[in-house]
């Protein structure tokens, strides 16, 4: 593992340690050789001694041998003489001088041969000695050699051994020298560049463990010895870490060359895994090897685990989820947007199951209880797009015109569920093919339901995962409200499968762009696939959430500059991203219109494609299209956080216009925009645009010809249809008349809405009272557009609570006017679908009827408790229509109490019968509705229990206005619980934001404060403190209010 800055890595002591007992083993080894050498010696010299004595030891038995053997002829020729000359003297008496001479004769013979033989055996002893002299000498030489060569051979060991040490030392240096410099990077080095994945993973469903081994492609782009890539939560076998050269030329003198790392470093903080070899790479191709084991984790990030039953049984599921940056909890990767690359996957998953990955399979091989599933080699795309599924599915399935597969997964036994979301794709990719006039690049789609995730859904490249809520819809229990969720979310998915896969961002600094593209072009698609729905109108609840987030002071700009990767989860799910994004680029498409900003776009597409690009990229192709300054125009709204509110009023026959900057806390801001305008006057056929690109300006009214003299025809609306992202501050003589328009209904839908939303943000910032926001709400009674009518109901939540932190008494006055407010819309729409009514009728009803009963009308509780109740009895009674099921719920638990538990033990028990999980979050976001703290804290505890998914869990968290401090203290009671549960993932700030944001004293926010001042985390800081600047907000507006 990496080592802290301060001392060098453990693993690089551990290698020392070993290097230091290698070096005495070896210092050992030698002592012991130079022992056994001279102990051979020794004994060599003592063979030769006594080999040399052995030898003198038989001269000497062989010459007293020859002697004695000498001397005993001698005798027996002397003997044989005395005979012969005894003999001779008594035959040949006459013969003895001759035999004495010749005698003589032979004595001399005998003498010389005796003279000859000494001399002959003193040369051959003296020949002897002088061998054995040589012999010693040059013995003696060889010993003297082989002591120099010793010395000199360990002199060059030492010297050997010395530069080795040193050369560790340098490498080693120059490793730690590296390793502070890789700390703490934005990005990875570019030493080398991915070019091909080869993934092999087996996932175990029963241990939640799985193994795997990849083979990655590299380009060596400059002289390095060092390789790094992404690695988390894996433990990686070092043993086989190899890089594998192959060079352009075959008969190149390092061929397939195998290098291994000299040091291995896993830098736990930054997420990268370090690979130091001992010399250069050489430049060009390598192939770099890794084995690798991991968990399959319940974090819902990476590759984990999802769980349903099946016949009674428990089911594992194993999916992956890796945006923005989790591929490298899955296998050891580049895991950067900008690093494409292409894969090729293998599975051995149990041979029952379906594994599906982003191709389709090339081969399947059943061993047994195994199978070994092959996939297609994948186009160039970002490791965040990378998609595996493995479980128990079954599918529908098409073809687009041009034959492309296109199939839903879903859980065994709700196939039938998925048969909408089918052909919602099919004629997704039909239209999206002709808008973006670049076809599907794939040769299938897939999208998968998926029981615990922790997104609405996931844009993986031919593998779309969505959770369960955004993919199915079941005729009989789901809500038309449902039904445009799950046509919403596979709009913005498919959106993605051009803006996102095939031209990607640089980085993520250019998030915002890929998000706030698909939000704003999936209502594009849900309006082309069903106009009468009236999408485009909804749209206006994204620019709403934009404007509720950036109108704090604790905003940030929507591109927002990400200097590591470990800080992209703080602004990777807020919404910022896709909200206030696609709030700009519909502005900017408004601008621009609609044709030219199309086709600027499919040019963008076709020239970016299978690459990346920035947000620069984007306007240079819309600017080069429109010849517009699209640059300039968009700069001041994505590089700046905040937006304007630009005032008007009539001042000499002169509309004047002042923009500035908006701030829900009332304080001013110096933010400068270059605004857009759009007005009309009395009619939508007299319409003026131009831009304001200064602080103020001024507009002739004569320039806006009108009847002046008519109420009817004399109003002005700016922001015409809601299409810029500002707020507008009428003069109250303009207000007057706008008032008039909306009451008698000559302002559209969308304009309705803008103004009420203006009024309402107005009020809370302290620029208008609360009295002149309430007269205008009025004359919105009888409202039935859907998209007004909710953001009426919306507004009348917050406003009731803050009266009632304001002046308690008056509660029940705001509650009556609240009631009268919606009653006429309620009794319009009634509570039973009516035959060929519209989409958004029955929209409406759910929510008027909801507002209803959390204002406490009687009537309402009563009959949504009769026709609940029903339901109990008969689950598919037609009393309880899906659209009016959360009204009933919510009236239930408004009568719930600690001693009148029935209903909310009965809703319980629908969540628990219910295997639609559309049900079973709409019983979950109404537990938390009941008047009475103990049955809050119940209901808040079940969100914990296992019975409740981890991601359904914060769908509890709205609490009633009563259950605000029961809240608190159990949020801080399970805290511990909750970050440790919850805290590696962006749901934790839906825990802060939920249970903080509604208070309204500057007490509890410094109460709030003090509590999280050493329990705040990275992924929560910024949440909490635009939660504890809403709660000042807050707190000001009721000082506010009390002051009226």
């Amino acid at each position: 593992m990496g080592q802290q800055q301060s001392s060098p890595p453990r693993d690089w002591e551990r290698e020392q340690e070993n290097q230091r007992r290698r070096r005495q083993e070896e210092e050992e080894d030698a002592r012991r050789k130079r022992e056994e050498e001279n102990a051979r010696r020794k004994r060599e010299e003592e063979n030769a001694r006594r080999k040399r004595e052995e030898e003198e030891d038989a001269r000497r038995k062989r010459e007293e041998e020859a002697k004695r053997k000498r001397e005993e002829e001698e005798n027996a020729r002397r003997k044989r003489e005395e005979e012969e000359d005894a003999r001779r003297k008594r035959e040949e008496e006459a013969k003895r001088k001759r035999e004495e001479e010749e005698n003589a004769r032979r004595k001399r013979e005998e003498e010389e041969d005796a003279r000859r033989k000494r001399e002959e055996e003193d040369a051959r002893r003296k020949k002897e000695e002088e061998d054995a002299k040589r012999k010693k000498e040059e013995e003696d030489a060889k010993k003297k050699k082989e002591e120099e060569d010793a010395k000199r051979k360990k002199e060059e060991e030492e010297a050997k051994r010395k530069k080795e040490e040193e050369d560790a030392k340098a490498k080693f240096e120059s490793h730690k020298k590296m390793m502070e410099q890789l700390k703490g990077q934005p990005r990875l080095p570019k030493f080398a560049i991915p070019k091909r994945y080869d993934i092999w993973l087996k996932p175990n469903l029963s241990t939640c463990k799985f193994a795997g081994s990849v083979a990655i492609e590299l380009n060596i782009m400059a002289d390095t010895s060092f390789i790094v890539l992404n690695v988390a939560e894996l433990s990686i076998d070092t043993a086989s870490l190899s890089f594998t050269h192959h060079p352009a030329t075959a008969n190149s003198s390092n061929s397939n060359q195998v290098l291994k790392p000299l040091y291995v470093d896993v830098v736990e903080e930054d997420e990268i895994l370090v690979l130091d070899f001992a010399d250069t790479l050489p430049i060009g191709i390598g192939l770099l090897t890794i084995a690798f084991k991991g968990t399959l984790n319940d974090k819902m990030k990476g590759f984990y685990t999802s769980t349903y039953e099946h016949n009674g049984e428990k089911k594992n599921v194993a999916v992956t989820q890796f945006e923005p940056a989790d591929a490298r909890r899955c296998f050891p990767c580049w895991d950067e947007p900008a690093c494409k690359a292409m894969f090729k996957i293998t599975l051995d998953v149990p041979s029952q199951l379906v594994a599906l990955s982003n191709m389709p399979i090339i081969e399947e091989k059943v061993d047994g209880d195994l199978k070994t599933v092959s996939y297609q080699e994948s186009p160039i795309m970002s490791t965040y797009l990378v998609a595996i599924v493995v479980g128990l599915f079954d599918y529908v399935e098409h073809l687009t015109s041009d034959g492309i597969k296109v199939r839903v997964y879903c859980q065994v036994g709700k196939v039938n569920q998925g048969n909408f979301a089918l052909d919602v794709a099919v004629r997704t990719l039909e239209l999206y093919k002709e808008y973006f006039a670049v076809p599907y690049f794939l040769p299938k789609l897939d999208m998968v339901a998926i029981p615990d995730f922790d997104f609405g859904a996931m844009e993986n490249y031919g593998l779309v995962t969505c959770c369960e809520t955004n993919l199915i819809y079941d005729n009989q229990h789901s809500t038309v409200a449902n039904k445009q969720r799950v046509v919403i979310a596979i709009a913005h998915e498919l959106a993605h499968q051009w803006f996102g896969n095939l031209v990607t961002m640089e980085w993520w600094t250019h998030l915002w762009l890929n998000e706030g593209f698909a939000t704003w072009v999936s209502y594009l698609a849900a309006n082309h696939l069903f106009p009468e729905w009236g999408v485009w109108t909804q749209f206006l609840n994204d620019c709403t959430e934009g404007f509720r987030l950036d109108g704090l002071a604790e905003s940030h700009p929507i591109e927002v500059e990400i200097n590591h990767a470990r800080e992209i989860d703080e602004i990777f799910f807020d919404t910022m991203s896709d909200k206030k994004g696609a709030s700009v680029i519909q502005m900017l498409q408004s601008y621009l219109g609609a044709e030219c900003f199309q086709r600027s776009l499919a040019s963008y597409i076709k020239k970016f494609a299978c690459s990346n690009a920035k947000t620069e990229d984007l306007w240079a192709a819309l600017e080069e299209g429109s010849s517009e300054p699209v640059n300039q125009l968009m700069n001041s709204w994505t590089k700046q956080k905040g937006y304007p509110v630009v005032s008007v009023k009539v001042k000499d026959r002169k509309l004047v216009f002042e923009q500035s900057q908006f701030l829900a806390s009332g304080s001013l801001g110096d933010g400068q925009w270059i605004v857009p305008i759009t007005l009309c006057r009395g009619s939508y056929d007299v319409q003026k645009n131009f831009l304001l690109q200064t602080k103020s300006e001024t507009l002739d009214m004569k320039e806006l010809p009108s009847d002046g003299s008519k109420l009817a025809s004399s109003w002005v609306k700016l922001n015409v249809n809601q299409t810029g992202f500002y707020r507008v501050k009428y003069d109250e003589d303009v207000a007057a008349k706008l008032r008039y328009a909306i009451e008698n209904k000559y302002l559209s839908a969308t304009d309705r809405f803008g103004i009420l939303d203006d009024s309402y943000s107005l009020c809370m910032a302290r620029q208008q009272p609360l009295n002149s926001l309430l007269t205008l709400m009025g004359a919105y009674s009888g409202e039935l557009e859907y998209i007004v009518l909710s953001n009426l109901i919306n507004i009348s939540y917050k406003v009731e609570r803050i009266a009632a932190d304001a002046n308690p008494d008056l509660l029940e006055c705001v509650k009556q006017f609240f009631i009268t407010l919606f009653l006429r819309s309620a009794m319009k729409l009634g509570w039973e679908p009516k035959k060929g009514e519209s989409h958004l009728d029955a929209m409406s009803r759910g929510e008027v009827w909801t507002a209803l009963a959390v204002f406490g009308y009687d009537l309402t509780l009563k009959e949504a408790n009769r026709r609940f109740y029903a339901f109990l009895d008969d689950r598919n009674t037609p009393l309880l229509h899906p659209d009016i099921r959360k009204a009933a719920y919510v009236a239930v638990m408004r009568r719930a109490s600690s001693s009148n538990r029935y209903g909310f033990e009965s809703l319980l028990r629908v969540y628990r019968e219910t295997d639609l999980n559309q049900e079973k979050t709409r019983i979950l976001s109404s537990l938390t509705s009941s008047p009475d703290p103990n049955i809050i804290l119940e209901a808040l505890n079940f969100l914990l229990s296992s019975e409740v998914r981890t991601q359904d869990a914060v769908l509890g968290l709205a609490v009633s206005r009563e259950g605000r401090e029961t809240a608190w203290t159990w949020l801080k009671d399970n805290w511990e619980h909750i970050s440790k549960t919850w805290g590696s993932r962006y749901l934790i700030t839906r825990f802060v934001s939920a249970i903080v944001s509604p208070f309204a004293s500057f007490e509890k926010a410094s109460e709030i404060e003090e509590f999280f001042a050493n329990r705040s985390e990275s992924k929560i800081a910024r949440t909490l403190k635009q939660s504890i600047e809403q709660v000042h907000i807050n707190a000001n507006w009721v000082q506010s209010v009390q002051n009226e």
